[in-house]
């Protein structure tokens, strides 16, 4: 029987988890420095897979007929028109475009959140202030001055949540612990006992219910403490435990403007090297990218630095790094074309203008919300492949992979959600029939919630979250129906089929908006009848007082 202790893997509270008389699981880590995943199957526990393979400087790639494609500016919102003529795009030798692929018996198919976005009660229960509390308290930081101190009030709702996985019939589900709910001074020696008993409670009922519970123990994290804590987990508790440990990046796809210009080919290299290789490098190679060492060295060297701003590792850090991670756990949304683009020089330099490339976008790709999240799937088979390449084909598990939309009105036929995930899902499919040791799909995301700066403008969720009403009831959109239908096929069936799965899930989402706007109505109602009656009844008694003087002023 394997037991999870939280005090010796993570120094919150010896009851935290799983309880010596519940049943055997097999645990293993996931997500950024550690997450933890408990799986009730043993034959579904992947081993890790270390293929020495010779990593070529990149990948032959190439690009989609384009008229023109749009050059970001500096803030990234505002794309500039930028005409250029490129060759069509071509898909690799083998792979078929058509969505016909089933995933390999075991592969989990799962739906994430994380705390601050979701649980509110951001002082209740002995909960501390956290980083995201004192920034979003602060007039001008977030859009319309929203803050995340009661989100979708999750802390409250775990049972509801719970039924809505069961709903999706997900394998499992990806969460995240907010640390000042655990240590609301940041001392470990002051713990917060509720707050341990919530994600003890929660992991504990996700179980009882057979959904994996995928911990994320901070949203997002550095390589030097990765190594830290994989050490510590592979020295004192793998034994025991039978777990993995492993690192969730998220990277976008850089795809070369002109695949036959070397210029560009260097361009889109130099990208994902600083934005996956960055922190994928040091781990599964020993050291950073010698392209980002080049090319911030020789930025440092004009800046009159006497050494370069990237670190330089230790002989004795390198070994310590390298080789501590038993997956790699990928988070990706959208695609950019990369060109080469020289940037003069500056006192001051930045990690953009360091990797002399700029980010172009095809006007012609789908966007339903945010400029910056396009929808372009095939540059998810390039990533993965990428990383099957350069790192030895690693264990890999997609740990973040959705669309947003902006919210004007409440939006549940969300097709492009549909597009969106039937695209990439298929894409990852199809990097699984090209040899991709991927294991695993999490959504994201189960609710709408608080997007960071961009408060709720933004929407992400499987299940709509009516804000404006005080019990913030969950309403699911048609892409509920559509993954729900991808988690029982294993992927996607005959086309036929899909398209019925399409046409369910719009007839069902109507059906559920005419219910939003009769539920919309009744809670307009209710705000006026809670604001129009106390009124009222303060001018009677008003009325009343005045009329009294008069009658008693008119009798004396």
């Amino acid at each position: 029987m394997t037991v999870l202790s939280a005090k010796p893997a993570f120094g919150m509270g010896k009851d935290m988890g799983i309880k010596k008389q519940e049943k055997a699981e097999k645990c293993f880590q996931l997500r950024s420095c550690v997450s933890l995943i408990c799986v009730k199957r043993p034959n579904v526990i992947p081993s890790r897979v270390a293929v020495k393979m010779k990593c070529p400087r990149g990948i032959p790639l190439q690009t989609q007929d384009l008229p023109n494609i749009w050059r970001f500016s500096s803030d990234g919102d505002h794309p500039q028109k930028l005409p250029t003529d490129l060759p069509g795009y071509q898909e690799p030798p083998g792979s078929p475009s058509d969505n016909r692929f089933i995933s390999r018996a075991g592969f989990l198919w799962g739906v994430g959140s994380s705390a601050y976005q979701t649980e509110g009660a951001w002082d209740k229960d002995g909960k501390g202030p956290s980083i995201w509390d004192a920034f979003t308290h602060k007039k001008g930081k977030v859009f319309r001055n929203e803050t995340g101190d009661s989100a979708c009030d999750g802390y409250y709702k775990v049972k509801a949540e719970i039924q809505l996985l069961k709903e999706l019939k997900v394998n499992h589900y990806l969460f995240s612990i907010s640390w000042p709910r655990i240590m609301p001074t940041g001392i470990k020696e002051q713990l917060n006992e509720k707050g341990i008993q919530f994600y003890n409670d929660t992991i504990n009922s996700l179980l009882e219910n057979n959904i994996t519970p995928i911990v994320s123990l901070y949203h997002w994290d550095l390589p030097q403490t990765h190594a830290k804590v994989w050490h510590s987990y592979n020295n004192t508790w793998r034994s025991e435990q039978q777990g993995m440990v492993g690192i969730s990046l998220t990277s976008s796809w850089g795809e070369p403007v002109d695949p036959h210009s070397q210029t560009d080919r260097d361009a889109a290299e130099r990208y994902i090297q600083f934005h996956l290789g960055w922190f994928a490098n040091p781990i599964y190679r020993g050291d950073y990218p010698e392209v980002m060492k080049n090319y911030v060295g020789r930025k440092s060297a004009q800046q009159g630095l006497e050494t370069s701003r990237l670190p330089t590792f230790s002989v004795q850090e390198k070994t310590y790094i390298k080789g501590t991670s038993d997956f790699l756990g990928i988070g990706h949304f959208t695609t950019r074309y990369v060109i080469q683009k020289s940037f003069p020089f500056l006192q001051v330099s930045s990690y953009h203008s360091d990797q002399d490339s700029a980010e172009l976008v095809d006007p012609k790709w789908a966007a339903a919300g945010p400029s910056w999240l396009y929808s372009v799937p095939w540059g998810f088979r390039r990533l993965l492949n990428f990383i099957k390449t350069q790192y030895g084909n690693p264990l890999i598990y997609v740990t973040e992979n959705g669309v947003s939309e902006k919210v004007q009105r409440a939006q549940l036929c969300d097709e492009w959600r549909i597009e969106y995930l039937k695209g990439y899902i298929n894409e990852i499919l199809k990097a699984l029939n090209d040899g991709v040791n991927v294991k695993g799909y999490t959504a994201w995301s189960l609710l709408d919630k608080f997007e960071w700066n961009k408060g709720f403008s933004e929407r992400f969720g499987f299940y709509h979250v009516d804000f404006k009403n005080k019990n913030k009831p969950r309403y699911p959109k048609a892409s509920v129906d559509y993954y729900k239908n991808i988690i029982s096929a294993n992927g996607f069936p005959n086309p036929r089929e899909v398209e019925n799965w399409h046409k369910e899930a719009m007839d069902t989402c109507s059906a559920t908006h005419q219910l939003l706007a009769t539920d919309s109505l009744l809670t307009r109602m209710e705000m006026l009848t809670e604001i129009v009656l106390p009124t009222a009844l303060t001018l009677c008694i008003l009325t009343s007082i005045v009329l009294l003087i008069f009658y008693l002023r008119s009798h004396h």
